[in-house]
């Protein structure tokens, strides 16, 4: 059984796959239990919009993406694997380190940002 000891290092491989874009978007939060980023502001929604984070809950790490919400078609390739930790439409949760979830994260956080880049910021 993971403890909850382990988290620290879960949310720092998660805020990891969130780091790439932190310059290209706004960071909201960034400490030791979160990270938060924002698109830049948006003159088709009149604000900027929420794109990801990465949290320290109580007894799981979760990692928002909200391309995946905003374009639910990102979704139809994921594995089964990755589609049991998801909790509603746009968070996942990790209670252990999973590396190649981790991996497959990242790339539908690459693909969930270019997507929102080009449809929401052009």
């Amino acid at each position: 059984m993971t403890s909850q000891t382990d988290f620290p290092l879960i949310f720092e491989k998660l805020r990891s796959i969130l780091q790439p874009y932190s310059s290209k978007l706004v960071v909201k939060i960034d400490s030791v239990e979160g990270c938060s980023l924002d698109g830049p502001y948006s003159e088709k929604w009149k604000k900027e919009l929420f794109f990801g984070a990465a949290q320290v809950k109580k007894n799981y790490v979760s990692f928002y993406l909200m391309p995946v919400y905003m374009y639910p078609d990102l979704l139809k390739n994921i594995s089964p694997e990755l589609k049991k930790h998801m909790q509603g439409k746009s968070c996942f949760n990790f209670k252990k380190i999973e590396t190649s979830l981790f991996n497959e994260l990242a790339q539908l956080t690459e693909q969930g940002f270019e997507r929102f880049m080009k449809e929401e910021y052009s």
